[in-house]
């Protein structure tokens, strides 16, 4: 729990320091830095909601097979492995981009 508290300050940080070099006025990096944080967890809950509407839809069917149930896992596992590998071979490519 505590490394997650670290992480989103020091990714906070990161973001509110990005905001700053755009030209945003400093007074307003902390409203700038809720709000995105109220809509990202605005979005995640969304999402959660429609996930969870398709399983418990899925689980009206008796006869509906096991792996169909199992199909928003898998999704979501899919979705998350992409953007995974997609940032990571993007800041390794960065990275030697910026060596050259």
């Amino acid at each position: 729990m505590v490394n997650c508290f670290y992480f989103g300050l020091l990714h906070g940080f990161g973001f509110a320091g990005a905001l700053a070099n755009i030209g945003l006025p400093q007074q307003d990096i902390p409203w700038a830095l809720a709000f995105f944080n109220i809509g990202v967890e605005i979005g995640q809950i969304a999402f959660v909601l429609v996930v969870l509407a398709f399983i418990k839809l899925l689980s009206y069917k008796k006869n509906c097979p096991v792996l169909i149930k199992k199909i928003p896992a898998y999704a979501i596992g899919g979705v998350a492995s992409f953007w995974l590998i997609e940032r990571v071979v993007g800041f390794w490519m960065q990275k030697l981009i910026n060596r050259v």
